[in-house]
């Protein structure tokens, strides 16, 4: 037989060298993959939230504290919830005051998640829950409000509001604690409170009125006063005029008398003097620049003019 046609069985065996790398290949994979398996099942809580942990759609556990966490995987799914305080923007509603005037109230509630678990079970998501809370709201804030006048919630000073935001706080956390929605209110503040469009220049044309009337009443109490004054005043000014002039002339007599006694005492002592005396103040008041007097010629009053003194 030629060597030629020999089969060499040991050549014609297989490599055996690629099961060895199919299976190393086969086992790094099986490990990328365990290890991708482990990371993605791995999250970490940060602060400032909840990581809710559910089975099946049941929340199994709820992760509050931070750090680094991990679920089971396939069966487990990880959601989020904030645990910070939230602010929820209330759509502005239409309330009814205790006299009948419509008004426009537009809030806003600063709240957080109390209870995650009984959130989710009662609530289900942030959305529903803050759903719920403003219908919650607006009922108290519509009650509280509508104890109230109109003038006394748009008017700081004759506000009867008091501690308003604290009761309808604690009203709400009520209702709330009630149901076990696991949520909580903070804090809840009036933006601004409006009329409706309809009937805001209404209102306006009737508190113009209002105001034109009380300052018409203002006038005239004002006129009824001074009035008054004016008339107490004149007749303590007639008072005054009587009793001074009362006074004067009562004065006056007292002097004319003083007088009169004097020139009586001064005539008794000599006639002849006091003559002279009142014929000189006559002359004093008869005789100016151009003054004519007619007279006879034997009168005394001439003969004294015309220097006879006999």
């Amino acid at each position: 037989m030629s060597d030629n046609n020999i089969v060499d069985l040991e050549e014609r065996r297989p490599n055996e060298d690629w099961k060895k790398y199919t299976r190393l290949g086969v086992t790094l994979v099986i490990i990328i993959a365990v290890v991708a398996t482990i990371l993605s099942n791995l999250f970490i809580v940060e602060q400032g939230e909840y990581k809710v942990v559910r089975q099946f759609g049941e929340v199994v556990r709820i992760e509050s504290e931070p750090g680094l966490s991990y679920k089971i995987p396939f069966i487990q799914s990880v959601t989020t919830l904030p645990k910070y305080q939230m602010v929820y923007d209330i759509t502005p509603a239409e309330i009814n005051t205790r006299d009948k005037k419509r008004m426009l109230v537009d809030t806003y509630a600063v709240w957080s998640v109390d209870d995650p678990r009984l959130m989710i079970s009662n609530a289900r998501s942030i959305q529903n829950a803050e759903s719920i809370m403003g219908n919650f709201i607006f009922s108290v804030i519509r009650a509280e409000l509508g104890q109230l006048d109109y003038d006394e919630i748009i008017n700081d000073e004759a506000s009867n509001r008091g501690s308003f935001n604290e009761r309808v706080r604690d009203r709400v956390n009520e209702l709330l604690a009630r149901d076990n929605y696991g949520i909580q209110l903070t804090d809840i503040r009036m933006k601004r409170t409006d009329l409706p469009e309809e009937n805001e220049q209404a209102i306006f044309r009737r508190m113009i009125s209002e105001r034109q009337s009380t300052a018409q009443d203002y006038l005239s109490q004002g006129d009824a006063e001074a009035n008054r004054i004016r008339a107490n005043t004149d007749r303590e000014v007639q008072e005054i005029v009587a009793k001074a002039t009362a006074d004067a002339n009562e004065i006056i007599g007292e002097g004319e008398a003083e007088a009169a006694r004097i020139y009586n005492e001064s005539f008794g002592r000599d006639t002849e003097f006091y003559n002279l005396y009142r014929t000189l103040q006559s002359y004093e008041k008869t005789i100016q620049d151009e003054t004519v007097i007619v007279l006879p010629a034997d009168s005394p009053y001439a003969r004294i003019l015309m220097g006879y003194t006999n």
